[in-house]
């Protein structure tokens, strides 16, 4: 019998149809806490307990590095296409249009088929296409139609949703579990927006965020209570990710900030811009302008980086596509352009990622090393006993996180949960020098 599959946003977990029940994992709901979404070890930074061995659970990795872009969409995109950013072309949370000079909020984009379906098919599709139901709750992409098909299942996030709602969370966790017990369904997305919007609004090291951080540990821990009581347990391999982390930016007086308007009159010589959201900056100058705002840019701050897309670095995988405006930049680690922070360099140890894994067809006290979040997709691939399409990542990469039992011709079934996440500490971090060698 083919069962179902979950998502939500920050932390992901996958699920498997397994023939023996678990060692006993979910027998003790307050071991929830030790799979905290947490990297390196930022617990001490943040006042957050310790809770014994890394892993122990199951599978832990040192850490991931997301895509860059560095924001929420097309990291989690990235996560449930396999494919890079150049290739899946969701390279901002905002729909935008350079003709009509209209942008779109986060929520609104969500809705906008023409910003998502570009060519590849995410997870759900190729899933549902083989015969498994799935649906999405809230996932970034998941209210669009993708070569004409919708995901069996959608339930977009309205714009007045609250995001920080602990009773929501709670209905939200039960209403997939019913899908799961009751309706069969093979793979389902869910996604939750904090400690994005404390983290934003107040800070990473504050209070704030602290308590926002225990919330989520105890909806982790309702989560893996759910399973229990809908008697998932024998049947559920946990994935735990995020989109993306958080760095503290730096303001005056301390640092001169990045304010574009002191290099170029945006009046004179640029069309469009999205410059509004974070590290991250890309411009479309007007017609015979490009040299002149590149050259008025690229030396204009010391921690302000700035191409033409065609110079962008390879590294990123990003700029390979028309969509992208012809001058792209970006910010060091720590500074933000016209006041406002999202989508830093992936290379800093501030926007490294959690990945957890646990469950009946995955190792325990299992420490894997670093790697990108691109190579989640074929891990649940595998675990959902379905054949991918073409993506850009690796089973290679997660396969050792397989117990060597592992039932390769069997069907899956997978629950991917990601909440936006906690920042590993500064242990590790490169210099920009570095970054640029």
């Amino acid at each position: 019998k083919v069962h179902s599959a979950v998502a939500l946003s920050a932390f992901t977990v996958l699920c498997s149809r397994h023939h023996h029940p678990p060692p006993e994992l979910f027998r003790h709901v307050e071991r929830a806490n030790s799979l905290r979404s947490r990297c390196s070890n930022p617990q001490q930074r943040h006042g957050h307990p310790q809770h014994g061995p890394p892993g122990q659970e199951g599978v832990k990795a040192k850490y991931l590095t997301p895509p860059f872009m560095t924001m929420t969409s097309p990291s989690h995109f990235t996560t449930t296409s396999g494919c890079w950013i150049k290739d899946h072309r969701v390279i901002h949370n905002m729909m935008f249009n350079t003709e009509t000079l209209w942008k779109y909020s986060i929520k609104t984009t969500q809705n906008k088929t023409e910003w998502w379906d570009n060519g590849i098919l995410p997870l759900w599709i190729t899933a549902q296409r083989q015969g498994r139901k799935t649906a999405s709750f809230h996932y970034p992409g998941g209210g669009a139609k993708y070569k004409g098909e919708a995901v069996q299942r959608s339930l977009v996030e309205p714009y007045t949703d609250p995001d920080s709602n602990e009773t929501e969370w709670r209905e939200n966790t039960d209403t997939v579990m019913n899908w799961f017990s009751k309706e069969d369904f093979g793979f389902v997305t869910l996604y939750y927006g904090e400690p994005d919007n404390v983290g934003h609004r107040f800070g990473r090291e504050t209070e704030n965020r602290r308590v926002m951080t225990q919330q989520i540990d105890r909806t982790i821990g309702y989560v893996l209570e759910a399973i229990e009581r809908h008697s998932l347990t024998e049947h559920l391999n946990i994935i735990i990710t995020s989109d993306h982390s958080m760095t503290t930016v730096k303001k005056k007086p301390k640092v001169t900030e990045i304010l574009l308007t002191n290099y170029i009159s945006f009046r004179d010589l640029v069309k469009f811009d999205i410059v509004d959201y974070g590290s991250f900056g890309t411009l479309l100058p007007k017609p015979g302008q490009e040299e002149a705002v590149y050259q008025a840019l690229k030396n204009a701050h010391l921690h302000l980086n700035v191409y033409k897309r065609e110079e962008f670095p390879e590294r990123f995988h990003f700029a390979k596509h028309e969509w992208v405006l012809p001058i792209v930049m970006y910010a060091d680690s720590g500074y933000n352009i016209n006041g406002v922070n999202h989508g830093f360099d992936n290379v800093y140890m501030d926007m490294k990622i959690i990945f957890r894994a646990f469950g009946p067809d995955l190792k325990k006290n299992h420490l894997a090393e670093p790697f990108d979040s691109i190579h989640i997709y074929p891990l649940m691939w595998k675990l959902l006993g379905v054949t991918p399409v073409p993506h850009n990542g690796s089973l290679a990469v997660t396969q050792e996180m397989l117990i060597d039992a592992y039932d390769q011709s069997r069907k899956s079934l997978a629950v991917l949960v990601t909440f936006y996440i906690v920042p590993v500490g500064q242990e590790g971090r490169l210099s920009i020098e570095e970054v640029r060698r």
